[in-house]
């Protein structure tokens, strides 16, 4: 089934410099449609939105994973629902292959930069992070061609690497991150995901001014509150089950090893299943470790088609949004707004000082466990299953806060009116103003806070 978006028009003050003639926007990002990716998804819902008041061109890459099937043209340029999309030809291993996966970033690289020299000038050009380097092409097209640069971070590289231990805190690290901040410092805007994301920037020498958020959005129209989602429920048998989900990447920044020993230790709780839904890197391993360790009570699904996301999602009871601590600042889950759209309570497994635990607690639409803590996990887990009332009214919260702050139609305004002001040269205010700071712009993300209250108590609160 071919996936349909419909693209919402975006009103914009934008002074035209020719009558009739919209600002040209170039988007660059290896993940587009129709990939399942969720910043394929996001990055589309966006151009799409964008198309009625700017002339938008992407550059993209081949799709990870195409659940619909949609067709589409693997090199070359075609126009979808009013989008001009060139797509690139690059290597495409295997992402759990570290330097597979590596040269999948250079190929995309080599390929989007030609593609880029070849593109026509546009007046403003948005760079996001897949792959990290991508910053430099818009750094080149900014000083090659003096088009406006707006970096679009949904990570911030390459802290997250070696938080993560995927590279060691080396010399030409610090060299590349000195240039990746260089090339932000030197942007006409910069637009991040949540307050920790942009703490970290304007720590590292980022001008306030220059750094917007903007969080991710999810279309409330598409996800919403399912009461009965059944047919799922009975197509993957289900039924009588106390289904904990998670549903996204399933990669190296959500500790779901914690998931899977607190899932060994409700092995006596038959009602209590886990469903992890997607794909990444390191699902093969979890698959190994469930598999080994007898774990019946979890199973896997792969990514489920976006017109029946209402419909999985809603066959959860919890959801959960893990997030490492070692990448609380780099990052923000885009998983929660679908989560929080389908009227279902998250159970959130983050630091207790990063905004995705604040917001959690604050607004009242699910749980807080300290990360790398599998036993409050568990005991979490068994007391959700055990006051089910409790978790109706957080889904009823989750629900309103999505379309009160999270909408699709908001987010893509928010950006609009950023690329008009851009565009104008006149820069709107940021609109969130920073918290507190990181203590050394110099050091990359840095150990794990310690969390400073005790594991989640026998009856947990959701405020």
């Amino acid at each position: 089934m071919k996936q349909l978006l419909t693209a919402r028009p975006v009103a914009t003050d934008f002074d035209h410099s020719a009558p009739g003639r919209r600002p040209s926007v170039l988007f660059l990002n290896r993940s587009y449609w129709p990939d399942a990716e969720a910043t394929g998804q996001l990055l589309t819902e966006l151009c799409e939105d964008l198309t009625p008041s700017f002339d938008v061109t992407v550059i993209a890459g081949q799709p990870n994973d195409n659940p619909t099937n949609a067709p589409y043209r693997r090199h070359g340029t075609e126009v979808h629902h009013g989008v001009r999309i060139r797509r690139v030809r690059h290597s495409r291993f295997p992402k759990r292959f570290l330097p597979g996966r590596l040269m999948n970033y250079l190929s995309f690289l080599v390929g989007a930069l030609w593609a880029a020299l070849w593109t026509r000038r546009s007046d403003v050009v948005v760079v996001e992070t897949d792959p990290p380097l991508l910053c430099l092409i818009g750094w080149c097209l900014q000083r090659i061609r003096g088009a406006k640069l707006i970096c679009y971070l949904q990570d911030i590289h390459p802290d997250i690497g070696i938080a993560l231990g995927k590279f060691r805190d080396r010399w030409y690290l610090r060299m590349l991150r000195r240039l990746l901040f260089h090339v932000y410092c030197g942007a006409d805007q910069v637009v991040v995901l949540s307050r920790d994301m942009r703490d970290l920037l304007i720590a590292g020498g980022v001008a306030t001014q220059r750094v917007d958020c903007i969080p991710n959005w999810i279309d409330t129209n598409l996800i919403v509150p399912r009461e009965d989602s059944s047919a799922f429920r009975q197509r993957h048998g289900l039924d009588g089950q106390f289904v904990v989900m998670y549903s996204g990447n399933i990669g190296l920044c959500q500790r779901l090893e914690d998931v899977l020993e607190a899932a060994r230790q409700l092995l006596h709780r038959t009602d209590i299943l886990f469903l992890l839904v997607g794909a990444g890197a390191l699902k093969p391993r979890l698959e190994i470790l469930a598999r080994d360790g007898r774990l019946s009570n979890v199973r896997f699904l792969p990514y489920q088609p976006k017109g029946e996301l209402s419909e999985s999602l809603g066959a959860a009871d919890l959801h959960l949004v893990p997030l490492d601590p070692r990448v609380s600042s780099c990052l923000m889950p885009s998983k929660l707004y679908g989560v929080l759209a389908s009227g279902r309570p998250l159970l959130a497994v983050a630091p207790e000082d990063c905004e995705l635990a604040e917001l959690t607690q604050r607004e009242g639409v699910g749980i807080f466990v300290p990360p790398a803590k599998p036993d409050a996990l568990a005991q979490t887990i068994s007391w959700s299953a055990d006051h089910r009332e409790e978790l109706q009214d957080m889904g009823i919260a989750a629900r309103k806060l999505a379309e009160q702050q999270y909408d699709r139609a908001l987010g893509t305004a928010k950006f609009a009116t950023l690329l008009a002001a851009v565009c104008s040269g006149k820069p709107a205010a940021p609109t969130l103003e920073p918290d507190s700071f990181k203590p050394s712009p110099d050091l990359l993300c840095g150990d794990p806070p310690t969390p400073s209250k005790p594991p989640t108590a026998d009856i947990p609160s959701s405020r």
